[in-house]
């Protein structure tokens, strides 16, 4: 009896961290997006401010995908990809901290409820399955980052998001034809 007790406090503990964990990555990103939409009436400057909460959130996952990279990956391309993609998201998410800051634009602490997802299912992948679905993911999503990026670069109101976000866009065109270059290799194989 005491050993069925245990099973169920344990399955209980396990089932409210996990609830928690996901809670505070969903009340990150809606208390970030409250608090700018309760500071901007402008629609202009909330989407600003919805770019800057975009971009961080990718970031994110940026980083914690290329962690992933060095753990799960076998291809050594694919571990130096990821390597490339913490040292340059690092930097990138903390020049936004920075900008966004001096705006009083309040980003999330965590990736959002999407970019976690990519997150956690990559979690579950090693070897070439792990470097197959991140190098295609790092594809895709670097083509939309590539027009995001751009799209504030040209339409943004914001002159220091604006400003940010053209300075990244070669960075991340770079990113892609990396990317590119590995799934190539890797479908080569």
């Amino acid at each position: 009896m005491k050993i069925q007790n245990l099973i169920t406090v344990t399955a209980l503990a396990i089932t409210t961290g996990l609830f928690s964990c996901n809670n505070s990555e969903n009340s990150s990103n809606k208390m970030a997006e409250e608090a700018n939409s309760d500071k901007f009436d402008s629609t202009d400057v909330k989407r600003d401010a919805d770019f800057a909460m975009e971009a961080a959130s990718g970031g994110m996952m940026e980083v914690e995908l290329g962690k992933l990279a060095q753990v799960n990956a076998s291809s050594q391309a694919v571990k130096d990809f990821g390597q490339s993609m913490i040292k340059d998201h690092s930097a990138a998410n903390e020049e936004l901290k920075s900008t966004a800051a001096s705006k009083n634009i309040t980003l999330p602490d965590v990736p959002n409820a999407d970019m976690q997802k990519k997150i956690d299912d990559l979690r579950n992948k090693s070897g070439k399955d792990f470097d197959d679905a991140y190098i295609d993911l790092m594809v895709k999503d670097h083509k939309q980052d590539i027009d995001e990026f751009q799209k504030e670069a040209d339409k943004g109101n914001d002159t220091d998001l604006k400003g940010w976000a053209a300075n990244k866009v070669p960075v991340l065109q770079h990113h892609l034809q990396m990317a590119q270059e590995i799934q190539d290799q890797l479908n080569k194989k």
